[in-house]
């Protein structure tokens, strides 16, 4: 284990003692499972770290925070294809708790309780495929309860609890410049420097692999990271999950699936029984909008253009600037 590495890239993170040495202890001991299997955490394959998991959710020893201290240590060391495995699972818990919350300063506690009362997350560790009948369920009671312009309010916010501190920088600029072509055409430019740098580096953004092409598709198109303003509305196109595989892609379905990132929604593409509402899409689109709610210190209405889970192949908004 490159112990000492971890242990510095943590403080990056201003993780406190506790959790350090919880988060050393979690990666020590899937080194020692990987062993005894003739494995290193440099050899293991994603299949090997779904029977660690497995293997913890059995002993009732799985925990959100062990997951997160793994997910750490294999991006630190370029195992990326485990990396995203665990982003995919990882990140999914957060976003229902954010809903209720957001439920409940909208429309009240007692719709909170007839919407999300018996609806749970799965258990940490639980794969992709155990997220959407829950989603499914949610969404059923959403939408009976809200009328479709509050069940939209509710899911569009800021539901994956990003900073808003990180977009002062474009906030910035535009009340420098009052000129918001010119900050869209910056966050662009920044955006694809930034996707190189990860390219040339072999690192995973945030749960995307970055190759040559994604560049260029993502240069060509500056509704990607950024967005295209129209009138007084700007658009914005979501980078596919799975971009390399999304620009190999042929088949219709398969550019779906790759097209998508909601982890609470995106093993539905592929089958079940959890035929899962379009208008979920908007919780996609609160994440996407939440630039703009900074730059213009207002939360902004948006509209869902296209969706996965609505049959396109790709993910589209349109967010309406304030006069």
């Amino acid at each position: 284990m490159r112990e000492k590495e971890f242990r510095d890239y943590m403080k990056k993170l201003s993780l406190d003692s506790r959790r350090m040495e919880s988060a050393v202890k979690s990666v020590q001991a899937f080194e020692r499972h990987l062993r005894v299997n003739g494995k290193s955490i440099k050899s293991a394959s994603v299949e090997d770290l779904k029977g660690y998991i497995s293997l913890l959710m059995a002993e009732k020893r799985c925990s959100q925070e062990g997951l997160l201290d793994i997910a750490r240590y294999v991006r630190l060391v370029k195992m990326n294809d485990l990396f995203v495995y665990l982003a995919s699972i990882v990140g999914a818990r957060t976003v229902l708790p954010s809903i209720s919350e957001r439920l409940v300063a909208i429309v009240g506690e007692e719709a909170r309780r007839r919407v999300f009362d018996g609806v749970e997350a799965p258990q940490p560790g639980s794969p992709p495929e155990a997220f959407p009948p829950v989603t499914k369920r949610m969404m059923e009671r959403l939408e009976a309860e809200l009328t479709p312009e509050t069940c939209r309010r509710v899911l569009a916010g800021n539901n994956h609890l990003v900073p808003r501190e990180s977009f002062n920088d474009q906030r910035e600029m535009y009340l420098r410049t009052r000129d918001i072509d010119e900050v869209l055409k910056d966050m662009h430019n920044k955006g694809v420097k930034e996707l190189e740098e990860y390219m040339v580096e072999g690192k995973i953004w945030w749960e995307q692999k970055i190759t040559p092409r994604v560049v260029e598709f993502v240069r060509n198109n500056q509704e990607i990271l950024a967005g295209v303003r129209d009138g007084d509305k700007i658009y914005t196109t979501k980078i596919p999950y799975a971009p390399d595989d999304y620009l190999g892609e042929t088949d219709p379905l398969m550019r779906r699936y790759y097209a998508c990132h909601c982890p609470l929604a995106r093993a539905s593409i592929l089958g079940g029984d959890a035929k899962i509402s379009p208008t979920w899409c908007y919780c996609s689109g609160g994440y996407h909008k939440l630039p703009f709610d900074v730059i213009f210190d207002k939360e902004l209405e948006v509209e869902v253009l296209e969706s996965a889970l609505a049959g396109d192949d790709r993910c589209r908004f349109a967010v309406k600037m304030p006069q």
